[in-house]
């Protein structure tokens, strides 16, 4: 289970975080998963439950994993298609090109950490 790494990964973020703010406690951590990362959010949550309560910054924190919009680019004009649904575009609104490419689909991004 490579998430339980990415939660300790996190957490030495965190840590940084807190020292450099000089902040006591994290209360809330946003997490974007994107679909195509490769990590199972369960998995992840799983390990943030599992590591937070084991250090006195983190013992209160709770973990909101967002999970983003489908979005893709043409990849003729270079135009960004808004998707929400599952499936890519058929054609390119602008252009009409079916060559597409996923945008932060496959990204783990660090969005908010509430701290006091």
């Amino acid at each position: 289970m490579h998430e339980f790494s990415l939660v300790q990964g996190l957490m030495e973020q965190l840590t940084k975080l807190a020292a450099e703010h000089e902040a006591k406690r994290i209360l809330r951590v946003h997490v974007e998963i994107g679909r195509f990362s490769g990590v199972v959010a369960d998995s992840f949550s799983f390990g943030f439950t599992a590591l937070a309560p084991l250090a006195p910054l983190t013992r209160d924190a709770k973990l909101v994993i967002m999970s983003p919009t489908l979005q893709y680019g043409c990849r003729v004009c270079d135009q960004r298609t808004v998707k929400t649904g599952d499936a890519q575009p058929e054609h390119c609104p602008c252009c009409g090109s079916q060559d597409f490419f996923s945008l932060g689909d496959d990204d783990i991004i660090l969005q908010q950490v509430e701290m006091e």
